[in-house]
């Protein structure tokens, strides 16, 4: 990846500051895969001018790499940055709301303490605003330290127990929050087993479904064998405790049968 993103810096470079052509032809999309490199070429070569243009942008692919271009400028201006990251994290384009979570893992690589402390806030935000807070927190390279992980997961916590005690679940950005909530916990509590294993286990016993796919859902996921694996084994054979009933009443219409 690194050579690929050095190639398109070197192409950018040529380029003069006319990008967006050349940003278009080769973004990748409509694809699967946003071209992810060139991203990264663009955070790293554009000045602050072109990134808030980009972010601002009617094109998809151009608003994403403007949006997580501008985790580079939240050391200098993070009151600017965030305040439009978080308008940005209930844009309808999905890339969109990822290039905010890759905004802020890039101030995370920075100053992670600086980071947490603002998710713990968006943390009481509204759905898309938790769910960019999640996203943004759980990505295993930045958590290192045990006491910042700890931090991670008691906001992880905090977002759980706000969605066990909405009733408006409907709507996409509930799919979306319970979506990412559905990896985030394992990434988390491997990075901390200690602290990540009383908190997994209380949102496990949960009656919720909502709840209870997400944490099932995490449960399945390769690293939680750092939690240990007779931990694991004892969880996965543990019978759900909420009943079809219950299931059923409060299963939101728009994910039944996922």
């Amino acid at each position: 990846m690194a050579g690929r993103v050095q190639h398109y810096r070197s192409e950018l470079r040529k380029r003069r500051g006319e990008w967006e052509p050349y940003l278009k032809a080769n973004s990748g999309l409509p694809g699967p895969r946003a071209n992810l490199e060139l991203v990264e070429a663009v955070g790293e070569e554009a000045d602050a001018d072109l990134l808030w243009r980009l972010s601002a942008s009617s094109d998809e692919f151009l608003a994403l790499c403007g949006t997580a271009g501008l985790g580079r400028l939240a050391a200098d201006d993070p009151d600017a940055v965030l305040g439009w990251l978080k308008q940005l994290a209930a844009d309808p384009r999905w890339r969109v709301r990822e290039g905010v979570a890759i905004a802020l893992q890039r101030m995370g690589r920075g100053n992670m303490p600086a980071l947490i402390a603002e998710m713990e806030a968006w943390s009481k935000g509204d759905h898309f605003v938790q769910r960019a807070a999640a996203a943004a927190l759980c990505e295993p390279p930045l958590l290192k330290k045990p006491e910042e992980v700890r931090r991670v997961l008691l906001v992880l916590d905090h977002i759980t127990r706000s969605m066990a005690a909405t009733h408006e679940r409907k709507h996409d950005d509930y799919r979306v929050l319970r979506q990412a909530m559905g990896y985030c916990w394992s990434v988390a509590g491997a990075a901390n087993p200690a602290a990540g294993r009383p908190l997994l286990e209380k949102w496990l016993r949960s009656t919720d479904p909502d709840i209870a796919w997400i944490m099932r859902s995490n449960l399945g996921k390769a690293r939680m064998a750092a939690l240990g694996k007779a931990w694991l084994v004892k969880w996965k054979k543990a019978p759900a405790t909420r009943s079809r009933a219950a299931a059923a009443a409060r299963k939101p219409a728009a994910i039944r049968g996922r």
